[in-house]
């Protein structure tokens, strides 16, 4: 049987990456702090198996504690595949250095970095002891590779995200296992995360014209549209392990 875990998977791609699985007959795991109750009724119209688990990944504590009865969930199911799609994701802070609060600093950091570090360590060491091939799936951004103005922390854990799938991979591959992990960049979607954007305010985010000119000129993909391009890569069975995805480049 096969698994996957979708992190985020209450709304925007989360959610459509989880809608494409369950049309895939794939058992989803939603993780979230709030259910989305359309995935709860089209997983039970297909009959797929589906749960979810509400956890806010911005608590150390919460992660460790959800996710490891996640592991248990899946492992003594015995999969063959588990694929994690570690989605969710936050911008803010949204505002130039020497003007950021601490608190949202450190949200970003343990939403976006540590609790997919976790995460992926967790699934790994224990798929040592079973014979499930782990496929992880790290969303990052645009902004991993290019400085923008006010956003340096999400510049910066996203970056710090392609790093550590570069790294893990390597290791993955030193040590010979079957298992694969690479990241995806989404592009610009229309988001709550796009919304979140365009109501900050130009002296915090230099290019702030240039977003709600995409909302205005109709530039922002529908995320269910991304979802298709990332699954139908995932399960095409031949990504390449370390590698730093482009959705232009799978649609184009």
């Amino acid at each position: 049987m096969k698994y996957a875990i979708v992190t985020g998977a209450s709304k925007g791609l989360g959610e459509a990456i989880a809608k494409r699985l369950i049309n895939e007959k794939i058992a989803v795991v939603s993780v979230s702090r709030t259910e989305n109750d359309r995935l709860k009724k089209w997983a039970l119209e297909k009959g797929v198996d589906y749960k979810h688990l509400s956890c806010n990944l911005s608590l150390e504590k919460e992660v460790q504690e959800v996710f490891m009865e996640i592991a248990h969930l899946i492992f003594q199911n015995d999969p063959n595949e588990l694929l994690i799609f570690n989605n969710a994701g936050v911008i803010e802070p949204i505002h130039t250095v020497g003007n950021l609060d601490q608190t949202p600093i450190m949200r970003n950091i343990q939403i976006n970095l540590i609790a997919p570090i976790y995460i992926t360590n967790l699934f790994l060491g224990k798929a040592q002891q079973t014979d499930t091939k782990v496929q992880v799936i790290n969303i990052t951004s645009g902004a991993a590779v290019r400085p923008i103005e006010g956003w340096s922390i999400y510049c910066s854990s996203k970056a710090g995200l392609n790093m550590f799938t570069q790294t893990a991979a390597q290791e993955q591959k030193e040590l010979n296992t079957h298992h694969k992990i690479i990241a995806f960049s989404p592009g610009i979607m229309d988001t709550d995360m796009q919304a979140q954007i365009r109501s900050s305010s130009e002296d915090a985010f230099k290019e702030l014209e240039k977003f709600k000119e995409f909302k205005e000129k109709n530039m922002l993909r529908k995320t269910d549209v991304v979802a298709d391009a990332l699954v139908n890569l995932v399960l095409c069975g031949d990504v390449e392990s370390g590698k730093i995805y482009n959705v232009n480049d799978l649609l184009n």
